[in-house]
């Protein structure tokens, strides 16, 4: 077995116009450029893009020719990029296709699933197979079984075998809470000796079967709450005895996330205003995406909808983009108040409901108008519940009179 080396990236999205910024866009770009360049330099002998190297199955012309300007200087430099559709570039429909089967036409990439055996091979060196994406776990579990079936996995024992795939294992140490491991350990094949993974935006690396298991993780920002994670890429080594020694290769051209959390539990809608626009400015930072992250619950006399979001976001002079995230709550009465109705132990429940109603309603109507609302909103839920539909018809139409 001969010695070699290879670049394990994913998760490119490139085309990305992240919230609706040209500038965003090119950020992508800039990322995959730079991962060319350093590719280059490494020398590697190949290179896996373990799916969403696009951000849609159909990129705009400027960044298809981004994209394919970076692949002819892989090309000229005799690195051939092997790739896996993902969840974002992967084919929508039959009818629809994705860009990545012209690419491979143009001999501009490898695309692993479209070939014979679904895999490439280098003689004396290693076996890569790759797989494409199902999007949901129950079309991957009916699917990929049968993918498998017809081109199988053929991992050589007399090379290094690697595994290519867009899919979040179902490992505890792998899945993020907000995405659906498509896949179990299970249903991925043995035998090798590296899987190549994409999909899980944080970079993981660990044992797993016979191999290891890599996430090289995104390498932008796609998400807010990426923010403080490294970008970047692996620079595999692989010995002459197949021992896989995977190096984080950090990219320098990732736009700068700052991301502000703050508390504003019982502030009214101006002092939070006040006070999210002062943390903009103080963390006001050239060409930097600051994201406020505003939460906690209101009391009754604020709501969401006072909050001066414009303010907030022009708080900022030299920052390419001011993006509150509103995560506050309404509480229409305080606790103390809710307490006070319901702990009382001479009102019946229908008077302690009729009061509570009052607390909310009394904050925008008068004494009279309140009240009345409050004992229709009494008066609507027996029938409600029992399914009573002539009897909510006549107490809505009570109440408009």
């Amino acid at each position: 077995m001969k010695a070699f080396s290879f670049v394990h990236a994913s998760d490119l999205h490139l085309g990305y116009s992240q919230y609706g910024l040209e500038a965003r866009r090119q950020d992508f770009d800039n990322a995959f450029a730079e991962i060319v360049e350093k590719t280059i330099e490494l020398k590697p002998e190949f290179m896996i893009i373990a799916g969403d190297l696009f951000h849609q199955a159909r990129p705009s012309n400027v960044t298809l020719e981004n994209a394919i300007r970076s692949f002819k200087r892989l090309r000229d430099a005799g690195i051939p990029v092997l790739t896996v559709d993902g969840s974002h570039d992967s084919a929508p429909n039959a009818i629809t296709g994705t860009i990545l089967h012209p690419l491979d036409s143009a001999g501009l990439i490898y695309h692993l699933p479209r070939h014979e055996g679904a895999c490439w091979r280098k003689p004396g060196y290693c076996y890569v197979y790759g797989v494409p994406n199902f999007r949901s776990r129950r079309k991957t579990e009916e699917a990929l079984p049968a993918f498998m079936a017809e081109h199988p996995p053929v991992p050589d024992a007399e090379v290094s075998s690697i595994f290519v795939f867009h899919m979040a294992v179902d490992l505890p140490s792998v899945k993020p809470p907000y995405i659906e491991a498509e896949a179990t350990p299970e249903l991925l094949p043995d035998g090798f000796d590296y899987y190549a993974a994409g999909h899980v935006h944080k970079r993981f690396l660990g044992k797993f079967k016979t191999g290891l298991l890599a996430y090289s993780g995104s390498t932008e920002t796609a998400s807010y709450d990426e923010a403080k994670q490294e970008k970047g890429f692996y620079h595999v080594k692989v010995s002459e005895r197949g021992k896989f020694s995977p190096e984080f290769v950090e990219l320098s051209s990732s736009r700068r996330f700052v991301v502000l959390e703050q508390e504003f539990s019982g502030m009214t809608s101006a002092k939070i205003t006040e006070l999210a626009a002062q943390l903009v400015k103080g963390a006001d930072e050239e060409g930097a995406v600051i994201i406020p992250v505003l939460k906690g619950v209101l009391p009754a006399e604020a709501s969401r909808a006072e909050v001066d979001i414009a303010r907030i976001r022009g708080a900022a002079e030299k920052a390419l983009l001011v993006h509150p995230v509103v995560l506050l709550k309404e509480s229409a009465v305080s606790d103390e108040i809710v307490r006070s109705i319901f702990e009382s132990e001479f009102k019946d429940l229908k008077t302690k409901a009729v009061e509570y109603f009052l607390q909310i309603f009394g904050e925008r109507y008068s004494r009279e108008d309140a009240d009345k609302i409050a004992r229709s909103a009494i008066t609507l839920i027996e029938p409600l519940t029992r399914k009573q539909e002539e009897k909510v018809k006549q107490a809505i139409e009570e109440l408009l009179r």
